[in-house]
């Protein structure tokens, strides 16, 4: 079965119907059909409310994760997962929540979904479905 994560911009792209949204869509639709897998770590899932919650309210961004709440795993975050994305950090200088979503997929072997150019400084160690770089 395939393995996807989501990272914030992905989510909130999804919602947002902006550039890429379609992709996340197939890939959200394949996963409720049980075709693939599809996780997001609690920290993107913090990052995409609180983006969601600025553009369309809070009960709206709360009805938009409970949309796809049955198809999507919450990965927690545990001390192991923390120290693992603090070292991404460290290394790679990306954004919090960015690492937290590269240690996901790369610790599950899955594919990261995302529009961010930066998670290329990881190189081959991390597989990435690139959506369009355009502004969410």
């Amino acid at each position: 079965m395939k393995e996807y994560v989501l990272d914030a911009n992905a989510l909130i792209r999804f919602f947002r119907r902006a550039p890429g949204s379609l992709d996340v869509r197939s890939i959200i639709q394949q996963a409720k059909e049980g075709r693939a897998h599809l996780a997001t770590s609690a920290a993107n899932l913090c990052e995409a409310f609180y983006v969601l919650a600025r553009y369309f309210g809070a009960e709206h961004a709360r009805q938009c994760i409970r949309e796809i709440n049955n198809a999507m795993t919450v990965a927690v975050i545990d001390d192991a997962v923390a120290l693992d994305a603090a070292m991404l950090k460290l290394h790679y200088k990306l954004g919090l929540a960015d690492c937290f979503a590269a240690e996901l997929a790369m610790r599950t072997k899955a594919t990261l979904v995302t529009a961010d150019p930066e998670f290329k400084r990881l190189g081959k160690q991390l597989k990435i479905l690139a959506l369009p770089h355009h502004a969410a």
